[in-house]
């Protein structure tokens, strides 16, 4: 790092509660208040006129809205103004062609959240090793998990402090997201050499230098039985229930059993990237990487009444298998992970890249005869070797012949372009 340009950055730190069951509940009402918060937000958003669609009457309404529901008392002061904040941005965010309209939140669908805006009211203390304590409003103080250094206590100044923090819940249980904001210096230009990455399904990243980056499956055999028998259970039971009947605690159960697992295995999965993109970002100065329409991908395939689609079964599995693989999340990591290293992420155009072969150059019919192997079919060349290996390096080839599509360094985003709204959602 140079020491002579300091910039500020801004990152997350998420670690796991360790709530008592009493604790839970606390935060569960806070979280359903907060997703209520909301939703009264947007009814009155929707009800008022335009002219009184104002940050001041917004506040008075929800400061009302405290003293006439009682549940609502729950919640913090300053989380409910978090809620406020955050409606108001989306709104912004959808006005500026950044993402769609705000809607109603619901009850199954909506991560369950409460925001803490001030970082003064964590009051973090490291307990030893292992643990850490922090002050969590209306809740108490909470142990969680020390798994990184944060700036608390001597470390803390005006430029390296936690600003805040937000409260999740997800299958795994309720963990906290620390904002951090730290001033480190400008990266120095990263030497390492260029690469091209190829990404898959059989193989999930491929390097032009002849790397290989490979993961097992993401759940245990016994996890695997275990997963099979959950859902076997809770497709028996949901057959057994009458229309218009409420699910059963008991199905609730085996329902978290089922997400606990799987998010496991997520977890397990993010574990992979983030070691595989961290090894790939410290080693090349310039990573170049296909501009993949993931969206357009994984469509289905079962078409229409009038016309059906062929091997609808075959592509499912197919989606299946590339949303597992996430590569856009891989893509991202390497973006931010290169920029704070000082190396350089881009994309190329992907068409052609696993067609073309990387010796000679020309692209012939038949020359992929199986997922791993090319053999080209010029008869000029005849060159063989690794599909994968060989789509890498013709990746690789684009960048250098001055093909880049999206210089990304620095941005782990490409904005969408604006959009027009209706008057009427203003």
């Amino acid at each position: 790092m140079s020491q002579g340009t300091l910039v500020k950055r801004q990152f997350g730190h998420r670690a796991r509660l360790a709530l008592s069951p009493a604790g839970v509940r606390a935060a569960d009402d806070q979280a359903h208040a907060a997703r209520t918060m909301w939703n009264l937000l947007h009814a009155w958003w929707r009800m008022m006129p335009k002219e009184e669609r104002t940050l001041a009457n917004a506040d008075a309404a929800i400061r009302q809205a405290r003293k006439d529901i009682g549940f609502l008392a729950v919640l913090p002061a300053q989380a409910a103004q978090a809620v406020l904040k955050t409606y108001f941005r989306a709104w912004q965010n959808c006005w500026e062609g950044r993402a769609d309209a705000p809607n109603f939140k619901g009850r199954f669908r909506t991560v369950m959240s409460v925001d803490i805006p001030q970082g003064r009211d964590l009051n973090i203390t490291r307990v030893h090793r292992r643990w850490g304590m922090v002050n969590i409003p209306k809740v108490g103080r909470v142990r969680f998990r020390w798994t990184r250094d944060l700036p608390v206590g001597k470390r803390a100044n005006a430029e390296n402090r936690i600003t805040g923090a937000r409260l999740i819940k997800d299958a795994l249980g309720w963990h906290i997201a620390f904002r951090v904001q730290t001033l480190q210096g400008r990266p120095e230009p990263h030497e390492g050499p260029d690469i091209g990455i190829d990404v898959g399904v059989t193989v999930p990243i491929a390097l032009s230098d002849g790397e290989t980056y490979e993961h097992g499956e993401w759940l245990t055999g016994k996890e695997k039985s275990r997963l099979l028998h959950l859902e076997q259970r809770a497709a028996q039971r949901q057959r057994h229930r009458r229309p218009g009947e409420r699910t059963s605690r008991r199905l609730h159960r085996t329902y978290d059993q089922i997400a606990g697992l799987r998010a496991k295995a997520k977890r397990r999965a993010l574990d992979w990237q983030h070691q595989t993109t961290t090894a790939i970002a410290r080693t090349y100065g310039t990573v170049v990487v296909e501009a993949l329409t993931i969206t357009n991908m994984v469509k289905s395939a079962k078409g229409t009444v009038e016309e059906p689609g062929k091997n609808v079964a075959q592509k499912s599995g197919l989606n299946r298998s590339i949303n597992g693989e996430a590569w856009g999340r891989t893509v991202t990591m390497l973006t931010y992970k290169t920029a704070q290293l000082g190396g350089t992420l881009v994309k190329v155009p992907a068409p052609g890249t696993s067609r073309r072969c990387s010796a000679c150059g020309f692209t012939t019919p038949g020359s992929r005869e199986s997922q791993a192997v090319f053999v080209c079919k010029n008869p000029d060349c005849g060159w063989s070797g690794n599909a994968d290996h060989n789509a890498a390096r013709n990746v690789l080839h684009l960048y250098r012949m001055g093909l880049a599509l999206i210089p990304a360094a620095g941005r782990a985003v490409v904005r969408r372009a604006k959009r027009v709204k209706p008057a009427a959602a203003r």
